[in-house]
């Protein structure tokens, strides 16, 4: 399954934990593939005053894992590299690494902690930019439009 990962760090060594970050996700991918975005940095969104900028970028990956394991092992990821349990930390607090599912192949899938397709994805700049640069032509499950248009789109009412 194909699968496409957002990773940002607003905290500590930015760029270190997203090359961490970039390894962890390397030896999750099967038959070699991944794809990875450039690194934007950008204005924190929703976050706290005083927020560091975030580093970001868009993986994709191939793994056998399902959408549950797949969750758990970025989780249990982000809290050896330092991220606070989800019970202690501040909603939208600075973290060293965060790594979000953006989608899993075509699934669109709707439970209690896990919304796929991501459910802000399309609204985030910081996300849709950098998939545009490793899957322009991907439609997302639910959409109709690529990926490089929902960017154009957005960018547009961004101005």
């Amino acid at each position: 399954m194909r699968v496409g990962i957002a990773l940002g760090s607003n905290d500590g060594e930015r760029k270190r934990h997203i090359e961490k970050a970039f390894s962890f996700l390397k030896n999750l991918t099967k038959n070699n593939h991944f794809l990875c975005s450039s690194i934007w940095e950008t204005t924190p969104v929703d976050c706290p005053e005083g927020s560091q900028k975030f580093l970001n970028c868009v993986t994709e990956i191939e793994t056998d894992l399902s959408s549950r394991i797949l969750l758990g092992c970025l989780q249990e990821y982000e809290l050896s590299e330092g991220r606070l349990p989800l019970a202690s930390r501040k909603k939208n607090g600075p973290r060293p690494i965060d790594l979000d599912i953006l989608y899993y192949g075509h699934e669109i899938i709707e439970e209690r902690d896990l919304t796929i397709p991501h459910p802000r994805m399309t609204q985030r700049v910081f996300v849709l930019g950098p998939l545009a640069e490793i899957r322009p032509e991907l439609i997302l499950p639910g959409y109709s439009k690529t990926v490089k248009d929902l960017f154009h789109e957005l960018n547009k009412n961004n101005s």
